[in-house]
């Protein structure tokens, strides 16, 4: 079988966890398997470098971030491949513009356009372990670029994509998917199996666990997936460990039993800006939103008022590392352009959202969600909804209340919502 496997920066985290990920590699490759590795930089080592970036400018050029970045994951991948041949395991580290991942030339947020796995399938051939590094690729004029945060499981489930591969393992510092997470919820339950799209919406609501590129890649390229802990023994038999964690199948998988929650994300990293006395016309929206996203900032969720006297308000919530920019933005440019008023801003916000493919056949769960959250006296402020997700805006102090009054009224602190997988 032709396996991928992802380490992120935790399991890298020393020269003895990388040993013991040299050793976990070297098993799958004794078992026959092929094995194409994909390691996170060392724990730690992305912000130190960025750190440093940040003591000599605030506003450092992006492209030689992106030059700085790269080099977290080159010295992880090396080092794994001196470990490994340490084992007797031929090994060869590729940086991604060496393979080369070929991605669009937005710095620190580069997608993917595609992949030459010919010296990846050379290698192999010829019996040895690639490690290729995650996070980073090049573009069409040969500049190094970074994926964003996360960007190693893209770059895992990208290359086994690319590659076909017949399954991708993501190991972690967790040991798979969970109702919500542990740390908020000490009652919630690990899922042995869940579906992409749940995956899928976790991801983009505030789940940790993997980089909703990730999940795109895999959903769309029928990638099967495993989220699983890289801090067991290593030496674990093949067989034992590649049924353990969480499986992210498909929906139609008839392994699954469907609840009508399956999990609870959440995310502290919101912001809320408030257009005021917008005037309400054909194309507002665009005239609001265009430069926004010209300006490389992703919008969530948006609420636009009832028009009173021709004037409306134009709320919307950004990643809070875009919040001040937007705010410029909308100040300077956007709010003089559409003769607009004042902008209302709130950083103190946070998204608490209930997911479950089950939600398409049950009616009543919205209202259940806002009525446990009124019994807590936790006032929304916006919502949105899709046919697996509502997500509701709260004042972020509340977060933590919501997330385990929520987890308590869908019942997943009792019985296993899955089938084993």
């Amino acid at each position: 079988m032709l396996i991928v496997q992802k380490y992120g920066g935790t399991s890298m985290g020393s020269v003895e966890r990388i040993q013991n990920v040299a050793r976990r590699v070297a098993k799958w490759h004794a078992a026959g398997h092929q094995v194409v590795v994909v390691p996170s930089a060392m724990a730690g080592e992305t912000n130190r470098l960025l750190g440093l970036a940040k003591e000599i400018s605030p506003q450092p050029d992006l492209r030689e971030l992106d030059m700085l970045a790269a080099t977290g994951e080159q010295a992880s991948s090396a080092l794994l491949a001196i470990a490994l041949m340490r084992q007797g395991v031929a090994a060869r580290s590729y940086a991604g513009w060496q393979v080369p991942v070929r991605t669009d030339s937005a710095y620190t947020k580069a997608r993917i356009r595609s992949i030459d796995d010919t010296r990846i399938r050379t290698d192999l051939d010829a019996g040895r372990v690639v490690i290729v590094t995650g996070f980073q690729g090049i573009d069409d004029e040969g500049h190094i670029t970074t994926l964003g945060r996360g960007g190693s499981d893209t770059s895992a489930v990208a290359v086994a994509a690319a590659m076909g591969a017949d399954e991708c393992l993501i190991f972690t510092d967790v040991d798979g998917v969970y109702t919500t997470d542990p740390r908020v919820v000490p009652e919630a339950r690990r899922m042995n199996v869940i579906s992409f799209e749940e995956m899928l919406e976790m991801a983009s609501l505030g789940s940790k666990v993997l980089q909703i590129r990730s999940v795109e890649f895999a959903g769309k390229y029928q990638v099967p997936l495993r989220v699983l802990s890289s801090l067991t023994d290593p030496m674990i038999p093949v067989d034992e460990e590649m049924h353990s964690g969480t499986l992210i199948t498909f929906e139609e998988d008839q392994k699954m039993e469907t609840a009508v929650v399956s999990g609870i994300a959440f995310s502290r990293d919101e912001a809320k800006v408030t257009l005021r006395n917008v005037p309400d016309t054909p194309g507002v929206a665009y005239s609001i939103l265009g430069p926004v996203a010209a300006a490389n900032i992703d919008v969530d969720m948006i609420l636009q008022n009832i028009s009173q006297q021709g004037m409306t308000d134009f709320s919307f919530t950004v990643n809070r590392n875009d919040f001040a920019r937007t705010l410029d933005l909308l100040k300077n440019q956007v709010g003089p352009a559409v003769g607009a008023g004042e902008v209302v801003s709130d950083d103190k916000v946070a998204k608490v959202s209930i997911v479950g493919i089950g939600m398409r056949s049950h009616v009543g769960v919205a209202s259940l969600m806002f009525r446990t959250l009124a019994e807590e006296g936790i006032n929304i402020q916006m919502i949105s909804t899709s046919e697996i997700k509502t997500s509701v805006l709260i004042n972020d102090k509340y977060m933590e209340l919501a997330v385990r009054a929520l987890h308590k009224a869908f019942e997943l602190d009792q019985e296993a919502i899955q089938a084993e997988a």
